[in-house]
């Protein structure tokens, strides 16, 4: 299947909500669905939403290959249609992330430790799961593209939003960084 172009910060599609889908089982759904895991997987993603691809329609694919984890959990590979998510408690948990649609930059966000979601798969299907952790994280992430929300959108405290290469780079001697410009 064709990778796609990601959308960037700034595309219309990325600010708008996306539309529900009504076409469960068809073959144009499922040609989008394979694109867009074809096109998260080349881009290194842990996530994917249809807006960031072009499409206007509520569809996130996020999740490991089976028998997979990152550092920060396991997170099931789901293709999820027409989601809802609500919190499940009031605990809110601040982590770093990145985007697709953002490259290079990485920030703070807030978001909530514990949830539940559902939805519906390729064929129409209900899926209804609770999440916690990363899993919740990626799955809230995702979401908030189908609102036209973007990370950045989220971030509190801005000194913890910026480029990924200095503010992961290998710390070094304070003194020879303060003539940096």
């Amino acid at each position: 299947m064709p990778v796609l172009k990601v959308m960037k910060m700034g595309e219309p599609v990325l600010l708008n909500e996306a539309l529900e889908v009504t076409d469960f089982g068809s073959d144009r759904l499922r040609r989008l669905v394979a694109d867009m895991w074809d096109t998260m997987a080349e881009q290194g993603g842990i996530g994917i939403a249809a807006p960031q691809v072009g499409a206007s329609e509520r569809i996130i694919c996020f999740g490991h290959p089976e028998g997979e984890a990152s550092v920060r959990g396991a997170v099931p590979r789901t293709v999820l249609i027409n989601p809802t998510l609500e919190p499940v408690g009031d605990e809110v948990e601040s982590g770093w992330e990145g985007c697709l649609s953002v490259p290079g930059l990485r920030g703070v966000v807030p978001r909530w430790k514990r949830i539940r979601y559902a939805g519906f798969t390729l064929e129409g299907e209900r899926i209804e799961r609770e999440a916690e952790g990363f899993h919740a994280r990626v799955v809230q992430h995702e979401f908030d593209h189908l609102e036209g929300i973007l990370y950045p959108m989220r971030i509190t405290d801005w000194r913890y939003f910026g480029y990924t290469d200095v503010l992961f780079r290998p710390k070094t001697d304070e003194a020879s960084q303060a003539g940096e410009d």
